[in-house]
């Protein structure tokens, strides 16, 4: 910006896009300085860089707003995780199901787990069964974004939901 830019030479374009040329940068300068405005690089590698002339504050306050409503309108999803364990009761399986559900149609990833304590281990294909019930119970809302896999003592599924609606209104 300014006295800051380095080059001898730069290519000027005007605030209304119209471009002013090739000049030396005192010349550059002197045109911004009589206009009121800030002289900015807007693309040093190009040869010569170009530069601008527009008021600075101005451009870096519009910039924060674009980055603002960017980052307000950008989906955020949370990964919710769901525990269960290979011997999961049938009234615990259903309370955990309408737990997923839900959180599926807020828009929210699920990670359910079985976790093996001691020689449950054994039983792994417990685990898997209950994991294919839990799909079967959400798959008219949800697909299977990362397969079925064995980490540890945790075995894990992680659900989307189908329509990304965002978050409900409350």
């Amino acid at each position: 910006m300014n006295e800051e830019i380095v080059s001898e030479q730069v290519r000027v374009i005007d605030i209304d896009g119209k471009q002013l040329g090739i000049m030396l940068i005192n010349d550059a300068l002197e045109i911004a300085e009589e206009r009121g405005q800030d002289l900015v690089e807007i693309a040093p590698q190009a040869a010569p860089p170009v530069c601008k002339i527009i008021d600075y504050g101005k451009f870096k306050y519009e910039q924060q707003k674009r980055e603002k409503l960017q980052k307000k309108n950008q989906a955020v999803s949370i990964l919710k995780e769901i525990r269960l364990h290979p011997n999961t009761d049938v009234h615990d399986f259903e309370f955990k199901a309408r737990h997923a559900m839900n959180f599926l149609e807020d828009g929210n990833k699920v990670k359910i787990s079985v976790m093996f304590k001691g020689r449950q281990m054994a039983y792994k294909e417990q685990g898997e069964e209950l994991l294919a019930r839990f799909v079967e119970k959400v798959e008219d809302i949800s697909k299977i974004e990362s397969p079925l896999k064995m980490e540890g003592r945790n075995m894990n599924l992680i659900l989307v939901p189908l329509k990304s609606k965002g978050k409900k209104k409350n």
